[in-house]
């Protein structure tokens, strides 16, 4: 038995991190690990400042807005873009521009010179360059991948990374502003984007083959929108993500208000509770990680929708820190399932010269229909308090995952001749799970 154990350990753990195996993912991945722990400072730091100088939840949700209403405007616009242009450069500048926001942030903050005006204006500069960098950024990644049974690994791992910053940014920022206050954050994020930076400029990235532009911004966005919302797997997932942004993810806009209220808590309080989501979150990403297959991984979604709502139902009567954040972990497990496995079925299937305008739809439903939400959320949360707008939030969530349960036969259906035609089936997938050491195939 023992002389058994150690090969069946190693091949687990690398079956979990086979992505690494390419140089470009390994930069990548680096650099943006750093980032995103400045990243996840700044959003705490923000949040905790706009509500130390106005005490209002209306106004979190209109900043909330303000960097967000922008991916909704441009995102179709953006999308025709990153299938035009290389999308390496448009990461260079599109990370430049978010670093000197930042740096722009802290100067303000540490200066005593900041108002109410300067963080809307700053947060809908970086909501404009975020329009550009996630649909960018999510069509980038996978072209760093050169086995397409490999993707939905490379886009897990990504999920890890993300939450593991969540872990340790929200922490962090939550004992410094305590001790020297929110510029110290905004400035280390700044910093932060040195290391994404240097990691995109390291890559040896292949000219891409381009299509020739062919027909107007209007045209080739009316090609993706009919694309994307023609095939029924990508148009339900797409739907649901929007509905579960609308209402469902704006309840990280009320963590201030639900920790000075409801739990008493300050800074810290909010920092740890936001890396108590992180460590939901990051166990999701690391399952996911683990899976040799796509196939029937589209199942997951109404499950993984009801453990969100679900745990933002619990959070909502929650009055004490532990369960708090106990069931904010529980409903940061669901919502990354739920965006990791949707993000994984889009990037299988799609058509590489389609990719950036089906993921700006992407980052449409998961980043523009946010700004709505925190509006309406702010407006919610300052007439039935927190608590009751969470609990309404994690009810809705529930009954749009019982939705797109419905149409689970028909996603199935239509999904599986894709996945047959590259060479990934449940047969297939169901034969690697007997091989004890990992050899990364041909077909997953």
């Amino acid at each position: 038995m023992t002389h058994h154990e150690p090969p069946h350990k190693t091949s687990k753990l690398s079956l979990i991190l086979r992505a690494f195996k390419y140089r470009n993912y390994r930069l990548f991945f680096g650099g943006q690990g750093l980032s995103l722990i400045g990243t996840w400072m700044q959003t705490v730091a923000m949040s905790w400042l706009v509500y130390r100088l106005t005490g209002s939840a209306l106004l979190l949700g209109v900043v909330g807005f303000a960097s967000q209403i922008p991916t909704f405007v441009l995102s179709p616009v953006a999308g025709v873009m990153v299938d035009r242009y290389d999308r390496h450069k448009i990461l260079l500048i599109t990370q430049t521009l978010a670093m000197f926001q930042a740096f722009a942030l802290a100067f303000l903050v540490i200066s005593g010179r900041v108002a109410v005006w300067h963080i809307l204006a700053l947060s809908a500069f970086l909501g404009l360059v975020n329009s550009f960098d996630i649909p960018a950024r999510q069509s980038f990644v996978v072209t760093l991948i050169e086995k397409k049974e490999d993707v939905g690994n490379a886009i897990a791992l990504n999920s890890s990374m993300f939450n593991a910053a969540r872990l340790l940014g929200p922490s962090i920022a939550g004992v410094l502003i305590g001790l020297v206050g929110e510029g110290i954050c905004f400035l280390l994020n700044g910093i932060s984007y040195i290391a994404v930076l240097a990691a995109l400029l390291a890559m040896r990235v292949p000219a891409r083959k381009r299509e020739s532009p062919g027909g107007s911004v209007l045209k080739r966005f009316k090609e993706g929108f009919d694309y994307t919302f023609g095939f029924a797997p990508i148009r339900f997932i797409i739907l649901l993500l929007a509905l579960t942004s609308l209402t469902g993810m704006p309840y990280t806009v009320l963590m201030p208000v639900f920790v000075k209220v409801v739990l008493s808590g300050g800074p810290k309080t909010l920092g740890f509770l936001m890396a108590s989501s992180g460590i939901g979150a990051l166990t999701a990403a690391l399952a996911l990680a683990s899976r040799r297959s796509v196939a029937g991984i589209e199942k997951k979604i109404p499950f993984a929708g009801c453990i969100f709502g679900t745990g933002l139902i619990a959070l909502s009567m929650s009055r004490s820190f532990p369960m708090a954040a106990a069931c904010i972990a529980v409903a940061s497990f669901g919502m990354i399932t739920q965006m990791a496995v949707s993000n994984t079925i889009i990037q299988t299937v799609v058509e590489d010269d389609k990719r950036g305008r089906v993921m700006a739809f992407y980052a449409l439903a998961f980043m523009g229909m946010a700004p709505f939400g925190s509006l309406m959320a702010g407006w919610l949360a300052s007439r039935i308090g927190a608590p009751r707008t969470i609990m309404l939030s994690g009810a809705i969530s529930i009954a749009g995952a019982m939705l797109f349960l419905g149409k689970l036969s028909e996603v199935r259906e239509k999904i599986r001749p894709v996945y047959e035609r590259l060479g990934i089936s449940p047969k297939i997938a169901a034969g690697l799970e007997s091989v004890s050491e990992l050899t990364v195939p041909p077909e997953d």
